[in-house]
């Protein structure tokens, strides 16, 4: 794997020329490099141009991430480290962990299942128990 390549997930590898790096200085307290430090990084990529992505995952990651996407694009930041480096790292993690989270199958349609009759009979024995103990409680004469 390339430098600039990003796994996603075993298949899919996102080439270095499809994500987009944008550096700025982070919010916050800072110390003598406050105004020279570009460490925030905004880590782009085009979910719905991408090559990288079969058409069918493509699609599936656009209809998941809709509320996300801002012109097909999908942008995470990450500023919480003090240098450019490890800010780049939380970046593509975080990046790659949406797409992995996108592109994941749908999970099996649920089986309605209905409970025993033993089950059944077991919650209605227990609520009987319980409000015989709350009536004894009360001291009612039943």
């Amino acid at each position: 794997m390339a430098a600039g390549e990003m796994r996603v997930t075993d298949s899919v590898v996102i080439p270095a020329g499809e994500l987009t790096e944008r550096f700025s200085r982070s919010s916050g307290p800072g110390g003598q490099g406050v105004n020279t430090a570009d460490s925030r990084v905004e880590l782009s990529l085009d979910v719905a141009g991408s090559t990288a992505l079969p058409p069918w995952l493509r699609q599936r990651a656009v209809q998941r991430l809709a509320n996300r996407l801002v012109g097909g694009v999908l942008t995470v930041t990450a500023s919480e480290h003090r240098n450019q480096l490890a800010n780049r790292a939380a970046a593509r993690d975080r990046l790659s962990a949406l797409l992995r989270e996108a592109i994941a199958p749908p999970a099996p349609p649920r089986r309605p299942t209905r409970p025993s009759r033993a089950a059944k009979e077991r919650r209605i024995s227990d609520k009987k128990r319980r409000a015989q103990t709350k009536r004894l409680r009360r001291g009612d004469p039943d």
